[in-house]
């Protein structure tokens, strides 16, 4: 061979091995996040799509196929030198058959979605003196613009990693994590911002939800969930507790790109239990705003829990719905909140449509007109205690429902658990508990679980398949009749849209506490759940 042969040939085994080892990356535009609902084989944003359905849009996996799904692959997670850091809430993404997870407390990895072959790990420098009061050393997820995957940290600061390395490309500060401000949801990517809310209500602080340039990571804007004196909702702070007045933001919103509004649900104000040193309704906590995300101006508010003080935040996921109510055409957001009722607003103006318990409550004799819950007397926490439906932890939780747009269902995680409510004195001080009492839940024979069907439209129960215990895992919707869900000691199951009915079945071995997903490699339909430190990929039998 000649020296010319001799270099061609060098070239082509060059370019063949850059091939082979040339890391692999996903590029996805804003234009395929907008259609990220219609799309069965990615999986784009924390929600499924910014109406956040959590709806898989697939049929392959249906009723009659669904008894031989088989663990196609499953990846164990990185150990870690953080204390305290093993419990998982994260939802994968998935685009261009990579998917991409954060691993507790705040690590990103990227995986192969056809093998689960590790393609790359970070994981940022961290304290192990981190504060997180009120909630476990945990991520729920990143986001994706680009070739860019964003996310924060419990330290309360926002990473962008290249997609293909895990190189950082910008690091922000949020927040001074040593008053007890943190970071533990997936962003959300609109038009070029990375929106984020602020975790730390327990600890006293003033929660706000930020927006920051794609790019750069430079500030945008900052909306404050507590108002200031002059602004207004001041005049529902009495004496000076809007400085500590709470009101976590810790859950990713929805957005309505037509509307161009940002939904976004508020968590409890501070102190929790002691509702004597923060007079009034505490606006704009236990609430859903809808906000300009250009500007982060808000145009409407829906306060579900005025003067909450059984800590039945509001951050659960808001659902946007088109459809007929009453006869006429609406834009709608639904949402099984805390406090044991289901809403259904106007997501255009906030009216209030409609509010039905969807489980048992025994502090409230329902909503009047406008939505306001008409409270029992009696009910406050005291020093002696109070017995009160629902726990703390609430009719459902941060976990995510599930709507079927082709049904008109929607499903739900149901907790059932009450809880006897102290109050107690309270101080405020910087990076300690602010919580003004404390509360006893029920156990044991006492408490239970479900997962509902509500119709959509009008918040009635349709069927409920009974758990032994109250779940800490969301579910998702399939566009093959199902139901995906699981339970604290580790079955992972689907179930009958229709009807409720167990169809399958899988015991895991370890507690699940996050959300199903679904994606489609090669054309073929995927469904994925953690259990334990475990992620398994499920799909049907060749």
């Amino acid at each position: 061979m000649n020296k010319r042969a001799q270099i061609v040939w060098l070239k082509i085994l060059c370019l063949a091995f850059a091939c082979i080892t040339q890391p692999l990356s996903a590029e996805i535009s804003y234009e395929r996040l907008l259609a990220d609902e219609d799309n069965g084989a990615d999986w784009l944003s924390y929600s499924g799509g910014y109406r956040s359905e959590r709806f898989a849009p697939m049929t392959q996996i249906n009723r009659e196929t669904v008894a031989n799904l088989k663990v196609i692959w499953a990846y164990q997670m990185q150990p870690t030198d953080i204390e305290g850091a093993g419990l998982v809430e994260t939802t994968p993404l998935v685009a261009e058959d990579i998917m991409y997870l954060t691993e507790p407390p705040s690590s990103v990895t990227a995986l192969d979605a056809r093998t689960g072959r590790l393609l790359w790990h970070w994981s940022p420098e961290m304290s192990d003196e981190v504060l997180h009061i009120g909630f476990p050393k945990v991520n729920r997820g990143v986001a994706i613009l680009g070739s860019t995957v964003y996310v924060t940290t419990l330290d309360a600061r926002i990473f962008a990693l290249d997609a293909g390395t895990g190189a950082v490309r910008w690091e922000t500060k949020v927040a001074d994590n040593a008053v007890g401000f943190s970071l533990t949801l997936a962003p959300l990517i609109v038009n070029g911002k990375v929106i984020v809310g602020i975790s730390g209500a327990e600890a006293g602080v003033r929660g706000f939800i930020d927006a920051y340039d794609a790019k750069t990571g430079a500030h945008v804007w900052r909306n404050y969930i507590v108002p200031a004196p002059g602004e207004p909702g001041s005049e529902t702070w009495g004496n000076e507790s809007w400085k500590t007045g709470g009101g976590s933001t810790w859950l990713t919103g929805s957005y309505d790109p037509d509307l161009n509004l940002l939904y976004w649900t508020t968590g409890n104000p501070a102190p929790d239990w002691n509702g004597d040193v923060r007079p009034g309704d505490n606006l704009y906590t236990c609430a859903l705003l809808a906000l300009d995300p250009d500007t982060g101006e808000r145009r409407w508010h829906f306060q579900f829990t005025p003067h909450d003080t059984h800590d039945w935040d509001a951050v659960q996921i808001p659902v946007l719905i088109d459809g007929e109510f009453e006869g006429a055409p609406r834009k709608l957001v639904a949402l099984a909140n805390r406090n044991a009722f289901y809403y259904l607003l106007d997501r255009e103006t906030g009216e209030f449509l409609l509010g039905e318990p969807y489980s048992k409550q025994t502090w409230a004799a329902g909503l009047d007109g406008t939505g306001r819950p008409i409270v029992l007397p009696d009910t406050d926490p005291t020093e002696e205690g109070t017995l009160v439906w629902p726990s703390l932890q609430g009719a459902t939780n941060w976990f995510s429902p599930s709507y079927n747009p082709q049904t008109q269902k929607f499903f739900v995680a149901n907790r059932r658990m009450g809880a006897v409510y102290f109050k107690a004195d309270v101080e405020y001080e910087p990076g300690t508990p602010f919580l003004g009492g404390g509360e006893q839940a029920l156990s044991g024979d006492d408490a239970s679980g479900a997962i509902l069907a509500l119709d959509v439209m009008s918040g009635k129960t349709l069927w409920e398949f009974p758990l032994q215990t109250p779940p800490w895992s969301g579910v998702m919707a399939t566009a093959g009749d199902l139901v995906f869900a699981s339970t604290n000691e580790g079955n992972f199951f689907a179930l009958d849209a229709d009807t409720g009915s167990a169809l399958w079945d899988f015991y895991t071995g370890a507690h699940i506490r996050t959300n199903p997903m679904g994606f489609a490699v090669d054309g073929k339909q995927r469904v994925a759940i953690t259990s334990g430190r475990t992620l398994f990929v499920f799909g049907l039998s060749d």
